[in-house]
């Protein structure tokens, strides 16, 4: 007597036994895979994390040099502008300024440095749809650009002479995600069409760089000629940094109608150009797959 058990095999004639497969190119997961999307997200914010250092303390130091040069070593005790002094100004502007940079800089390493070194496979296989690829890259970027402006704020609270304290909370942090949405994409693109890491850097230098500065950061855009006021007004990075400041001072530089509802509504136009321009390169794979 043959005591061993008996194994089931799957039989074309009886349909239960058959273990179900889907057709080729059918995906099992038919919903939003969240499982996945919160591993990858999690692998990108601890990647950042380990090296907090050089990705979190040390922009936030840099930034904080150019608060003490403007108010210390220029003189900017008793200005004003709009109204607030000087340093309460240009304080909002400036955590703004690392933020979208440090977001920039975040979504712009991941694919570059995956298609360099040869493991751009690790982001292409997973079970993510393009959609769920973008969240979980956007949201580490987004990450890091909010604990880069938290650092940035804890640190103006202890400086001396400086009001950092929000008088419109929902405004930092709608024109605080938005701007930092805008350049996570743009950093995306950026890692599609980059082959080496000089290309990432000439756009950080040439077009990161200059929409920062020339946003409003360091003055008032209303003292400017009316034909640069009208450059400023195209720079969607002004309206990020405008809508940031409003929530901490109160008060715009802006001649515009309703100008933190246009922000806003120009922002939101910008990221959802920028996200569909995102999803289509990723889904065609341009210069990502062979």
């Amino acid at each position: 007597m043959n005591d061993q058990p008996q194994i089931s095999r799957p039989d074309s004639t009886n349909p239960a036994a058959v273990p179900a497969f889907a057709e080729p190119g059918v995906p099992h997961i038919r919903a939003l895979n969240v499982p996945g999307l919160q591993a990858l997200y999690v692998k990108e914010v601890r990647r950042f994390f380990k090296v907090q250092l050089q990705t979190i303390w040390a922009p936030a130091i840099t930034t904080l040099l150019f608060l003490v040069i403007f108010t210390v070593a220029l003189g900017g005790a008793g200005r004003t502008v709009i109204g607030v002094p000087f340093a309460d100004f240009i304080a909002p502007g400036l955590i703004m300024m690392a933020m979208l940079q440090n977001s920039f800089a975040n979504s712009s390493f991941s694919l570059l440095v995956g298609k360099i070194q040869g493991t751009i496979v690790d982001y292409l296989m997973p079970p993510l749809a393009v959609g769920e690829l973008i969240i979980a890259l956007i949201g580490a970027a987004v990450t890091r650009a909010i604990l880069v402006g938290c650092a940035l704020w804890l640190a103006m609270l202890l400086w001396p002479g400086v009001h950092v304290g929000p008088d419109h909370l929902w405004a930092v942090a709608l024109f605080g995600v938005l701007g930092a949405m805008m350049l996570g994409f743009l950093g995306l693109i950026t890692s599609v069409w980059a082959e080496k890491f000089d290309h990432a850097a000439a756009v950080t230098n040439f077009v990161v760089t200059p929409l920062a500065l020339l946003s409003g950061t360091f003055y008032s855009i209303d003292r400017l000629a009316p034909w640069f006021q009208t450059i400023a007004h195209a720079n969607p990075v002004y309206y990020a940094i405008m809508g940031f400041r409003y929530g901490f001072i109160g008060t715009v530089d802006s001649t515009i109608a309703n100008p933190v509802l246009t922000a806003a509504l120009f922002l939101l136009a910008v990221n959802l150009v920028l996200g569909v321009i995102t999803y289509r390169l990723l889904a065609s794979g341009w210069k990502l797959k062979a």
